[in-house]
């Protein structure tokens, strides 16, 4: 692999960035489980747990909704270099005031800050996937995303795990506090690197009317068919995703009985199988921007899915599960085969997507046609 898939992280134009994105989701999932399992720990009598997870869902989330035209706006406006490194230095300030939030257990508060997050990752979402073809050629765009997606879900793992861990009883209230502004400091330093993007549309006048601009993002986004198409398809991939991401602890919880070390080796599974999926897709495309892989990824999507459904009834809960006698189960490594094969299929699916909007879209509205996928 002397020329291949891992040289690029050795670049310049291309490492900085990406250990810059992987710092910035391996935190929000040190955040997100931190405040998960504060929440759990019954911090807060008054509102139910589930409710609790289900507003600070929705509070991530609402900015995506709401601000995801200006910040297109802005990532095509202004140097995308410069804007990652004022981003990540917001994200400093925002781990900040997490840090004392944890320290006090102030539930309500973190969930503000959880609403700053989304607020943050919805600026850097459109430069996430905008600045790849802006630093390298179209041979290197699927070997790009694939290295973006794979590191995006060995951080969502990494990070879930993490959060868990500093969050275990026993372990001082300022830990987590203190990794988060860590993780958030070397974010910031890494996007140091990242050389120069030139804005792509320099002389576009900021429109700060969101709905309105909200439907001529999606005009932008319908320009050409097959990047519509590539949109939707997307979209519909994130939809499954975080069916899968948001139920597998109600899934191990309420169907297998499992225990919370059964939780992380399910969804490390599936993580694993996303990596590993972005990684064969970058071989067997042959470094081709095309799209002839998103079928296979799709039908594997749904033959995995459905056979997940059918493992369930190999499996007997009797007390908790653990991760031995899940596996001493019928269905056990039918289960786990099935994630894996779920998450395998989706890196085929999604990651020539992404290089096809990519490679196909105008570059001076590459940036809002990503806003408007988010």
């Amino acid at each position: 692999m002397k020329k291949g898939l891992f040289s690029l992280l050795a670049s310049r134009r291309f490492g900085p960035f990406f250990f810059t994105q992987f710092l910035g989701a391996f935190n929000d999932n040190v955040f997100r489980q931190a405040l998960i399992l504060l929440i759990a720990s019954g911090a807060v009598t008054a509102v139910s747990v589930n409710t609790l997870n289900n507003v600070a869902l929705a509070l991530f989330i609402l900015p995506f909704f709401l601000f995801s035209a200006l910040a297109g706006q802005v990532a095509d406006k202004y140097d995308k270099a410069s804007l990652v490194r004022k981003i990540k230095f917001v994200e400093v300030c925002i781990m900040s005031a997490a840090a004392v939030g944890f320290f006090f257990d102030a539930v309500y508060f973190l969930l503000g800050v959880l609403f700053c997050m989304g607020l943050q990752s919805t600026f850097f979402g459109p430069i996430k996937y905008s600045i790849i073809p802006q630093q390298l050629d179209d041979k290197e765009l699927v070997s790009g995303n694939a290295l973006v997606e794979m590191g995006t879900f060995l951080a969502i793992l990494l990070g879930s795990i993490s959060g868990v861990l500093l969050k275990m009883d026993g372990v001082g209230d300022g830990v987590v506090a203190i990794a988060v502004v860590g993780l958030a400091l070397l974010g910031y330093l890494a996007a140091r690197g990242i050389p120069s993007a030139p804005a792509a549309d320099d002389g576009l006048k900021l429109n700060w009317n969101l709905w309105k601009e909200t439907w001529h993002i999606v005009g932008y986004a319908r320009e050409v068919k097959s990047v519509w198409m590539c949109v939707l398809g997307i979209s519909w991939f994130w939809f499954l995703g975080a069916a899968y991401t948001t139920q597998l602890k109600v899934y191990v919880d309420d169907y297998l009985l499992g225990t919370d070390g059964l939780y992380a080796v399910l969804l490390g599974t599936f993580s694993i199988g996303i990596g590993l999926g972005s990684f064969l897709c970058e071989k067997l495309s042959g470094k081709r921007v095309e799209l002839g892989l998103v079928p296979l990824g799709s039908i594997g999507l749904s033959v995995f899915g459905v056979d997940l459904f059918f493992s369930y009834a190999g499996l007997e809960g009797n007390g908790q599960v653990d991760i031995a006698g899940f596996l001493q189960q019928a269905g056990g490594y039918r289960v786990l085969m099935d994630l894996l094969g779920i998450g395998v299929f989706g890196g085929f699916y999604i990651v020539p997507l992404f290089a096809f909007i990519q490679h196909r879209s105008n570059p001076k509205h590459l940036s809002r046609i990503i806003a408007a996928n988010n």
